[in-house]
C-alpha cells in the first residue's frame, strides 16, 4: 500500500472495461467498549483513581469508646496515549477515475479509529494475566487477575484475594468459579456480596459451549431428571476478538461491579481534518484521538488462563 495513493498505483481505476469495483464491502465487528466498560468523560491528561479502606468490626464497650483506623487504598493512574494517521490522494486520481470509490476516505479514517480503540479495549482481557499494561499504573502491581492481590491493612490474604485460575470452561468449572467469586474479600479480608449479576465473557470458540451449558435445563451432564443449577443464571457474552489471542481463556464477572472498576476514557474522541496542500494539490485525510483504559479493582472478576 503506497503512499500518496495516485493514478499509477490505481491506474485499473481509470479504465471504464471494469465488470464493477467494491470498497469497504465488510461490516466491522460490533464494538465492546459500551458493554463492558464504565466510559468516563476526561478533561486531563490523566486520571488517578484512589480508594479508601473499611472500618474494622465494632468492638465491646467497657466504659470508653474505642477508635477505629482506616487503611489506604491503592493509587491507579491512567494516562492517555495520542493516535493519528492521515490519507492522501493525487488530484489527478480523484478526477479521472470511472468509479464511485476514494470517496470515503473520512470515513474509512473514522472506521479505523473505531476499529483501532476496540482492539486497544479487549486487551483488558487479552492482557488480564500480565502486569504490561498499555495505560495505566497500579501501586499494587499486580495483573487484573492474579494469585498475588494484597492489601495495605496487614489482615491475612490467604483467602479471598485470588481470581486467577487455569480451568478449562466446564458445567463444574462454571460453579466452582461463581463459588470463588462469593467468597471475595474487601481490603480487611471482610467477605462481601457478589452480586447475582454474573455473566460469562469469552472466545467465539467456546461460546457454543456456554450456551449449552446455561441454556440445558436438565438432564446435562447428568441423568435427564435432573435439574441444571446453571440454568439461565449466567449471561454469556462472546467477545470475538479474544480469539485473536487466545481460544480457551475465559472470564466470569459481575457486570454491575464491572462497569464501575473497568474503566474507558476518550480524551479526545476521534475527529477529522481535511485539506488540500497548496503545492502539490494532494488531498488530505487526517483523524486524531486519544485515549485509555484500566482496573481501578479487581473484585469484578474472576479468569482462567487456559493452557
Amino acid at each position: 500500500m503506497g503512499s500518496p495513493l495516485d493514478s499509477a498505483q490505481f491506474v485499473r481505476l481509470l479504465d471504464e472495461r471494469l465488470r464493477s469495483v467494491s470498497e469497504n464491502k465488510y461490516k466491522d465487528l460490533k464494538s465492546m467498549i459500551p458493554t463492558l466498560f464504565n466510559v468516563l468523560p476526561t478533561d486531563s491528561a490523566w486520571e488517578e483513581f484512589y480508594s479508601i479502606g473499611s472500618l474494622p468490626d465494632i468492638p465491646e464497650f467497657n466504659g470508653k469508646l474505642s477508635y477505629l483506623g482506616l487503611a489506604p487504598g491503592f493509587t491507579t493512574r491512567i494516562e492517555h496515549k495520542e493516535y493519528a494517521a492521515g490519507v492522501q490522494t493525487e488530484r489527478k486520481l480523484i478526477d479521472d477515475k470511472k468509479y464511485a470509490v476514494l470517496d470515503r476516505r473520512a470515513a474509512g479514517l473514522m472506521e479505523s479509529a473505531h476499529r483501532t480503540r476496540e482492539k486497544k479495549g479487549v486487551r483488558a482481557f487479552s492482557n488480564a494475566f500480565s502486569t504490561a499494561f498499555d495505560y495505566m499504573e497500579s501501586e499494587e502491581g499486580v495483573a487484573l487477575c492474579s494469585s498475588s492481590h494484597t492489601t495495605k491493612a496487614g489482615t491475612v490474604t490467604t483467602n479471598g484475594f485470588d481470581n486467577a485460575g487455569s480451568t478449562a470452561l466446564s458445567k463444574t468449572a462454571i460453579a466452582a468459579t461463581r463459588l470463588l467469586m462469593r467468597k471475595f474479600r474487601n481490603d480487611i479480608s471482610e467477605r462481601i456480596d457478589v452480586g447475582d449479576d454474573l455473566a460469562l465473557i469469552l472466545p467465539d470458540n467456546l461460546a457454543d459451549t456456554a450456551y449449552e451449558i446455561v441454556g440445558t435445563p436438565s438432564g446435562y451432564d447428568t441423568v435427564a431428571s435432573d435439574k441444571n443449577m446453571d440454568y439461565g443464571r449466567y449471561e454469556v457474552i462472546p467477545y470475538l476478538r479474544l480469539d485473536d489471542y487466545d481460544t480457551n481463556n475465559w472470564f466470569m464477572v459481575w457486570k454491575s461491579q464491572m462497569k464501575k472498576d473497568l474503566v474507558w476514557m476518550d480524551r479526545i474522541a476521534p475527529e477529522l481534518k481535511n485539506t488540500v496542500d497548496y503545492e502539490t494539490y494532494m488531498i488530505k485525510h487526517a483523524i486524531y484521538f486519544r485515549c485509555s483504559y484500566g482496573f481501578i479493582d479487581w473484585r469484578w472478576v474472576y479468569g482462567h488462563s487456559v493452557s
